[in-house]
């Protein structure tokens, strides 16, 4: 991949944490030249954005990191990486499982994994330095942003005030909440403010251990307290037996001398224990969504695009989806293949299906949890209570199944008419267009994903002789295309079509039995139908 004359390089990145450097091997495998721009010259070690999905770890498979990823996990895996839910204390005696992620094990082809960021971010890092198409420049910020018709000028510092200028076809923001490329390329927000301060926490603990050591294979856990009205208490662990990680509300007026944080620790577990405190930190709790992913060749994504309070692990995946979804995109574009149209589907894929995730998934559980405090007190009715505390721990099974980001209402695929692309959907078998594939083992005994090219792939259960009108229309179109052929048996025939078209982010972009191909692949590349 050679860029435009007149540019350094085709993609730079502002920001180099998960999403960033992710964003940079996704298109480094595709071989298109990126140069990432990172503030720190190290990952720095706040335990945030633990919780990595089968779906997320999937994007680790298939950048050739995922082994190393699963190495550096922090909490042994014997062990476990549950979650909990319980109410007034951690110790109160009303608890139920939470996150219960493996529920949706099946619908993926990797297990989900949890480590803290900046594990992840080394993980990254090491594997972006074996792909020579990234250059990355550690230690440097970006001080301004300047687009035209030829391209994007990126104005660079580091610590020593030594400066540069660099130039590509497009840029890409992942730069955080605070996004100087957002912000310079005008795209505006629409925040959602529950005017709240938290507090993040990093302590030492060995007591708090001991006194969890009752709840085996547990990472993690929330307590809902009437108190908080809705918000959590949430304590994580960061290694097994030593260091946590604990968030919560605080009192608008809260600093680090006037909190008793200790206490407040203590109130929270409904126990003492030894605490030695590593950081003490804040941040303002509240939604944020950018009212455009795209300013003109300027793109933004993760944290830069959307934020939202940590509830649920939902960050960092989103992010990296972001990622992943550009990424083919961008390189499309590049390299000639891409239509008019497949750049805005970014816009239109991702950002409802996030704002569909900050209000249909995270907001909805706050409101929830609030309103189910409001109602049962067991100081109050301790029959009522209970019987409603059970009735959640099915509420929680759903609420995994549910949580099944889809691209149903994008214009690239061939979806139901009138739908909508949501994070609301259902886990299944069945190939279904806008969705995320389901793997099936294959006959040779790999399964699909192991077949699956890195631009489209045709899987072909049986269609006569249809592949071949695929492959010749995507030679017309230029389209990478790859044709996976198989019987509609054992297990393929839960895919309920003969013939699947998969982009090359492992969505389906099209199911049926017969089609226009040239058609079918113009729409799929943002070339119209």
């Amino acid at each position: 991949m050679q860029n435009s004359p007149e540019t350094d390089v085709p993609v730079v990145i502002v920001g180099g944490g998960p999403v960033g450097i992710g964003l940079a091997i996704d298109l480094g495998l595709r071989g298109v030249r990126t140069i990432v721009v990172e503030r720190y010259r190290d990952p720095q070690p706040i335990p945030k954005g633990q919780n990595l999905t089968q779906r997320t770890m999937e994007h680790f498979h298939f950048w050739g990191a995922e082994a190393e990823l699963r190495a550096a996990r922090t909490i042994p895996r014997d062990y476990g990486i549950g979650g909990m839910t319980s109410y007034g204390t951690l110790l109160s005696g009303y608890g139920y499982d939470w996150l219960q992620r493996e529920l949706v094990r099946p619908f993926y082809f990797t297990d989900n994994e949890r480590l803290p960021q900046y594990a992840t971010e080394a993980v990254l890092r090491r594997r972006a330095a074996q792909i020579p198409a990234i250059e990355t420049l550690y230690g440097w910020t970006a001080e301004a942003v300047r687009q035209d018709d030829g391209g994007v000028s990126v104005d660079i510092v580091d610590r020593d005030a030594n400066k540069r200028s660099l130039r590509a076809d497009y840029v890409v923001g992942c730069d955080g909440s605070r996004s100087t490329v957002r912000e310079q390329a005008a795209i505006t927000q629409t925040r959602s403010d529950h005017d709240r301060l938290m507090v993040l926490l990093v302590f030492r603990s060995a007591g708090l251990h001991k006194l969890l050591e009752r709840f085996p294979g547990k990472s993690f856990y929330n307590v809902l307290h009437p108190e908080l009205d809705g918000y959590w208490k949430f304590f994580g662990r960061v290694d097994l037996g030593s260091t946590w990680f604990f968030h919560a509300p605080v009192p608008a007026s809260t600093t680090r001398e006037n909190f008793d944080f200790r206490g407040f620790l203590h109130q929270a577990a409904g126990a003492e224990f030894d605490i030695e405190f590593e950081h003490i930190g804040f941040w303002d709790l509240r939604f944020a969504l950018a009212d455009s992913y795209r300013a003109g060749r300027i793109f933004i994504a993760g944290d830069a695009a959307h934020s939202h309070p940590p509830y649920g692990g939902y960050g960092v995946n989103s992010g990296l989806e972001d990622a992943v979804n550009l990424s083919w995109k961008l390189a499309a574009a590049l390299q000639g293949w891409g239509g008019g149209g497949l750049l805005d589907s970014y816009d239109a894929e991702r950002r409802p299906v996030f704002a569909s995730t900050a209000r249909d998934f995270i907001e909805k559980s706050i409101f929830d949890d609030r309103d189910f405090l409001r109602k049962h007190d067991p100081a109050r009715d301790r029959s009522d209570f209970e019987t409603a505390w059970r009735e959640r721990q099915s509420g929680a099974r759903a609420e995994v199944n549910a949580f099944e980001p889809n691209y149903e209402g994008s214009p690239i695929v061939w979806g139901p008419a009138g739908a909508v692309s949501s994070a609301i959907g259902s886990h299944a078998y069945a190939a279904r267009a806008g969705h995320h594939l389901a793997p099936q083992p294959l006959t040779g005994g790999k399964n699909i994903f192991e077949a699956l090219g890195h631009g489209f792939t045709l899987i072909d259960l049986g269609a006569s002789h249809a592949a071949s009108g695929f492959e010749q229309a995507a030679s017309k179109l230029r389209v990478p295309l790859k044709v996976v052929s198989d019987s509609p048996t054992d297990g393929r025939e839960n895919y309920q079509s003969r013939l699947i078209l998969v982009r090359p982010d492992q969505f389906v972009a099209w199911v049926g039995d017969d089609a226009d191909p040239v058609e079918l692949l113009r729409r799929a590349i943002g070339a119209g139908a």
